[in-house]
């Protein structure tokens, strides 16, 4: 593996801080069986384990197909779960970057990691194949969100942006799709600026629509050769469209998202839920503090819609949390700051 760099253990980022005559020093020892998979285990001059070091306040170091984690009694468990997580993953084929590796950190310290690892009950592991890759959960919330996609009508996915509702929907979607369960995608979204008067925009119908949807097609482009997309497009298998062009249809056989639902009014929501057709699956994905409808009624349709329908049959609510951020780290901390001066 060649020298390691010296490391410099980030404790910003370690668990909350303990008076240092009060922490419980630990050690733990792991080996791995397949060599192979050590390369892309430790990463590119160990960049990897100097993640998880930085993360969690620990030190590992690797000699062999043997690892030895010292720290904090707590933080070096979770380092270990952390290893193993990581060395899972591998062995199934899935690819490792600094992302995965910092929602493995994230879900180390939920008490449930083995069953988002290996499915309920000893079942098979929770995960969305595509035709691009194969997604798995990268947060407990995820985990559970991923289990309500595959199996109610209609899901209301609540929470802060970079938390993976709509990417996770879109790729369902899209498994579906490939798989003949459903025969059209269609995504939709209110046109509704956020804060700002963007203007008249230039263009046809689609061109002045389509920056309001273009993180739809980002989600479609990653799930999805552009070829395939672009055919499907063309056919009608996917649509996307604004919410106004869903008023007097009924969608049959369909995988229906709305995304941004917090800036639909009681109206819209109202005539967008009612569309649901036979064999088909419905999911309404918003954040309820960033509300930016026009004008002075500022009741939310989802929220509404969430506050009507939750807990009937056939329906599902997932809310994330700050905690479920998997973007960069710092967007947690951001989407913490700004949620605790919410009123």
């Amino acid at each position: 593996m060649g020298r390691k760099p010296t490391r410099t253990v980030n404790r910003q980022f370690s668990p909350d801080p303990v008076p240092l005559r009060e922490v419980r020093r630990a050690r733990a020892e792991m080996a791995f069986d397949n060599q192979s998979l050590l390369v892309p285990l430790f990463g590119q001059f160990d960049a990897n384990l100097v993640q998880v070091e930085n993360r969690l306040g620990v030190f590992i170091s690797a000699r062999g197909d043997r690892v030895l984690i010292e720290g904090p009694e707590d933080s070096v468990a979770r380092a270990r779960d952390t290893l193993q997580s990581m060395y899972d993953r591998l062995a199934q084929g899935q690819e490792l970057d600094a992302g995965a590796i910092e929602a493995m950190i994230a879900m180390s310290n939920e008490p449930t990691l083995d069953g988002i690892v290996t499915g309920e009950n000893g079942g098979p592991p929770i995960m969305i194949r595509t035709r691009r890759k194969t997604i798995v959960p990268r947060s407990a919330t995820q985990a559970t969100y991923m289990r309500a996609l595959a199996r109610d009508d209609i899901v209301f996915a609540l929470g802060p942006a970079g938390t993976g509702k709509t990417y996770l929907a879109v790729a369902q979607a899209v498994a579906q799709l490939i798989t003949g369960s459903v025969q059209r995608l269609i995504l939709s979204r209110p046109a509704v600026e956020a804060g700002e008067k963007l203007g008249f925009l230039p263009g046809d119908m689609k061109d002045k629509v389509d920056p309001y949807l273009r993180p739809l097609y980002d989600a479609l482009y990653d799930c999805m050769p552009p070829e395939q997309v672009e055919r499907r497009l063309a056919s009608g298998e996917i649509e996307i469209a604004p919410i106004a062009f869903m008023r007097g249809r009924t969608l049959a056989d369909s995988f229906i998202i709305l995304d941004e639902a917090q800036n639909t009014t009681r109206e819209q929501m109202k005539m967008f839920l009612t569309r649901f057709g036979q064999n088909s699956r419905m999911v309404v994905c918003g954040d309820p503090r960033q509300v930016d409808i026009p004008g002075g009624d500022r009741m939310s349709g989802l929220a509404d819609a969430v506050e009507k329908l939750e807990g009937v049959d056939g329906f599902g609510t997932i809310r994330f949390t700050a905690a479920d951020v998997v973007r960069h780290p710092i967007v947690g901390r951001i989407v913490e700051a700004y949620e605790g001066k919410a009123e």
